[in-house]
């Protein structure tokens, strides 16, 4: 006869206070066990991260800046997709963010604060977009930029106020647009700028482009970029390199003033227009006392009349007058 099995044997009480115990202990190790908290997400969602804060959102059909970019974020890459527009403050939360990629998103505008908050930014690409203009200060808050690509815009006009002051700005690209002048305050703003790619630019060679060639001359660039910066003359079908122009092709062109004669404008223009002013007054009281002279004059000379004397007319009685005694004598 087989021994009983191991189902129908009665548990010993030892095993059975055990087994009493058992949900009380699972509650108070659950209990005890702290709940995980999720932490700040290192990129966004719709981006592939890596180690040391690259976040990768190349080629993922975005329409707009994605949401969750956080302090870790140092580099940012959306280059190829559909980004049309940037709003104000874009990026915000991506205060340390070092590099910007843009590239080829169809980009149309760009709010005048839409790179607020990052001034710790030092790579910048806008290259291959739809970019006509730039509103004044939209790249003022990148103090800190070291290179700035606008390669392959619609660019017509650059404005000093644009950029703004960029003092630690090293390369700066706007090669395949439509520039055909830069103002002469633009490079004036970039003290530290050593590299510029310009070719593929409509350039008219005339005055305008004489401070371009001047600081072109005293930082020689490479020789590919050298030879394809050239400028068209009008009326002249011939391409002039940039380079081959010297100071004595713009002998013709006015020079820009001194400080000192802008000083000595800046002071002679309110005081003469006092003087003047001064001037019109004095002539003014002069002719008015002239003319109140000449009246004077013109009064004093007419005859006077003697004013009738009040006697004679009461003496004097009107014929007409039934009442008077001339009129009762001849009654």
């Amino acid at each position: 006869m087989p021994g009983p099995s191991f189902l129908s044997r009665r548990p010993s009480p030892p095993l059975l206070l055990l087994l009493s115990l058992w949900p009380v202990w699972a509650h108070a190790a659950a209990a005890a066990t702290p709940a995980a908290t999720p932490g700040p997400p290192d990129c966004p969602g719709a981006c592939a991260c890596a180690p040391g804060g690259r976040a990768n959102c190349s080629g993922r059909a975005l329409s707009a800046v994605p949401a969750g970019l956080s302090r870790r974020v140092r580099a940012l890459l959306l280059d190829h997709n559909r980004v049309r527009a940037l709003p104000p403050r874009a990026f915000a939360g991506s205060d340390a963010l070092r590099q910007l990629d843009l590239r080829e998103n169809g980009l149309r505008w760009l709010h005048a604060r839409a790179f607020w908050g990052l001034g710790a930014l030092r790579q910048l690409d806008l290259s291959a977009n739809q970019l006509e203009a730039l509103a004044p200060g939209t790249f003022a808050p990148l103090r800190a930029l070291r290179a700035l690509s606008l390669a392959r815009n619609r660019l017509a006009l650059l404005a000093p106020a644009a950029l703004g002051a960029l003092p630690l700005l090293q390369a700066l690209s706007v090669q395949d647009n439509e520039l055909s002048e830069l103002a002469p305050s633009l490079l004036a703003g970039l003290p530290a700028l050593r590299a510029l790619q310009l070719r593929g630019n409509p350039w008219a060679c005339g005055c305008a482009l004489r401070p371009l060639c001047a600081w072109l001359r005293r930082h020689p660039q490479p020789a590919p970029e050298a030879e394809t910066v050239v400028c068209v003359s009008p009326g002249r079908p011939a391409l002039s390199p940039l380079t081959a122009l010297s100071d004595a092709a713009f002998s013709r062109c006015a020079r820009p003033l001194a400080p000192w004669d802008l000083a000595v404008i800046y002071a002679l223009g309110p005081v003469s227009f006092l003087t003047s002013l001064a001037t019109c007054l004095a002539l003014g009281s002069v002719l008015t006392a002239c003319r109140a002279r000449r009246r004077r004059r013109a009064a004093a000379s007419r005859p006077r009349r003697p004013p009738p004397s009040s006697n004679s007319d009461a003496g004097r009685a009107s014929p007409a007058d039934p009442g008077s005694p001339a009129a009762a004598a001849r009654a």
